[in-house]
């Protein structure tokens, strides 16, 4: 078995010149001629290899026949490791050679019912990239086509494949190549891609992924592995905004980069004081970006696509209105696709996901109990929260927003400790917090509503009239959700916490004595 450990980035095909022509790439020494590659990708018809994350594949190339076998590989920011057997092919499967028991085993069971799914076809140009003696790295280039049945879809993508060195060399040289080619990196493979066109799957927007930390790891290593998994759900939502006009890709991407910066924030006292600070400012600046859609799109369906008029003038007047957000709703969505530049997203991934292969550690971090650490953070958060909490009781509406803002940030980190803590009271807890963070997201949302309607109708009566109408349409709920989250969030700000029972490394090492 050998593992592969290679770094995908996307393209479009207008740029393939550039990055032909880009330094790095035209002074890599060639292997050989471009050689056009034929791949088959078999399964069960139920797909049970698809399920069991093992692909198995064929492929051509002139005369020559392989059978390769890949496992799921551990992705983060394209950055990708997998397991991966390769051996002749004669028309026949021979899973002899794979020398881990469990995947032979699957597979020997399964031969008999494989038959083919789709297939890819691409030209692939290979140089070596070699500096010091102690890197070395294939530079490939495959533009092609994936097929399956009468549907295809295109392939444009540059693999940078580790052959001697570290993943932080593949990360240092895309770095130099993005700085003047568009890349975007891409945790999907060929064959995911292949699948989802074979069940005619949609991309779909990525939504925040469970965290899988554990009470062994350092504060760092937990803060890597976090940050990793937010790269994951800003760069499928990246790659899905740049096809799609779904504006959820957008609020997902932002989703993404708020989930990062609170993680910054979370696990500060761990972290370099330079690099939380200039990752808290280029994710805000990223995320501010893409703001005015969002908040359009809960103005439009959230405020005014609820209000009934009680006449028909009414009626009109809120037609009127709603034309005007919708138009401007609108604007801000081409404005957001237009203002999302695949090639800046994908510099900002591989510097970030370059900086946190790089993050420093030190021996009295290295000692941190992880468990102790959530604790002392989580008590911290709630503490600042139970100041706002006091403040927010006269109802006033921007120490009402101030205190959403800190609410969601516990909320995102008993997210990311959650594996350290028991579960159902953690569900409870997080259940809790995310109703009370909702009733006053409303409120906020209600009461920039009131502003930005009031720009739009201008001196115009019939526009005033109509948005003063929607506002106070929702007056009664504004007023019962600002007491009822007051209320609800007190018995949270001084009950136990669900962090008192966090797992630690020693309580860990006891139990296996």
């Amino acid at each position: 078995m050998s593992r592969e450990i290679e770094l995908k980035l996307e393209l479009p095909r207008s740029a393939l010149p550039m990055l032909r022509r880009h330094p790095i790439v035209a002074d890599a020494p060639k292997l050989g001629n471009a050689v056009t590659l034929e791949n088959t990708y078999y399964d069960s018809e139920d797909l049970a290899l698809k399920t069991l994350k093992i692909a198995v594949r064929t492929r051509r190339q002139g005369r020559t026949w392989l059978q390769t076998v890949k496992c799921a590989a551990e992705s983060t920011g394209g950055l990708s490791s997998r397991p991966e057997w390769e051996q002749s092919f004669d028309g026949a499967f021979d899973f002899s050679a794979i020398d881990d028991p469990k995947v032979r085993g699957i597979l020997d069971q399964q031969a008999p019912e494989l038959v083919p799914v789709f297939s890819t076809r691409f030209r692939r140009e290979t140089r070596r990239y070699a500096t010091d003696g102690k890197t070395s790295i294939l530079i490939m280039i495959d533009v092609g086509e994936i097929v399956a049945g009468e549907h295809s879809e295109p392939i444009c993508e540059l693999e940078l494949e580790l052959e001697h060195g570290t993943p932080l060399d593949l990360l240092l040289l895309a770095r130099k190549l993005v700085a003047d080619v568009p890349l975007l990196p891409s945790d999907m493979s060929k064959a995911e891609r292949g699948y989802r066109l074979h069940l005619g799957q949609e991309r779909q927007p990525a939504r925040a992924a469970a965290s899988r930390i554990d009470a062994a790891q350092t504060p760092v290593e937990a803060f890597a592995a976090l940050a990793f998994s937010c790269i994951h759900q800003w760069q499928a939502n990246a790659a899905g905004a740049a096809l799609s006009d779904n504006p959820e890709f957008i609020h997902q991407l932002r989703v993404s980069q708020r989930r990062l910066r609170s993680l910054l924030k979370l696990f500060g006292p761990a972290l370099p004081p330079e690099f939380a600070a200039e990752w808290s400012a280029r994710l805000r600046d990223n995320a501010n970006r893409f703001g005015d859609a969002r908040d359009l799109d809960v103005l439009y369906d959230e405020i005014l696509a609820p209000v009934a008029g009680s006449t028909p003038e009414e009626d009109a007047a809120l037609a009127r209105l709603q034309g005007i957000v919708r138009t401007a709703r609108d604007a801000a969505r081409v404005d957001a696709r237009k203002r999302l530049d695949p090639a800046e997203q994908g510099r900002l991934l591989i510097d970030l996901t370059a900086a946190l292969h790089s993050l420093p550690t030190n021996n009295l971090i290295g000692a941190a109990d992880l468990g102790l650490f959530a604790r002392l953070q989580l008590a911290r958060l709630r503490k600042k929260i139970r100041r706002r909490h006091t403040a927010a009781r006269d109802l006033v509406p921007a120490k009402l927003h101030e205190l959403r803002i800190v609410l969601k940030e516990l909320r995102y980190g008993i997210e990311f400790f959650a594996p350290l803590m028991r579960e159902r009271s953690t569900r409870r807890y997080i259940k809790a917090l995310a109703e009370a963070q909702n009733a006053l997201g409303f409120v906020n949302d209600l009461d920039v509503a009131r502003g930005r309607l009031a720009a739009w109708a201008g001196d115009e009566p019939q526009l005033s009239a109509a948005a003063g109408f929607a506002c106070g349409w929702h007056g009664p709920r504004y007023a019962r959700m600002c007491r009822r989250a007051i209320a609800d969030l007190a018995p949270l700000l001084w009950e136990t916490a669900p962090w008192k029972h966090t797992d630690t490394k020693r309580s860990k090492s006891r139990a296996r004595k």
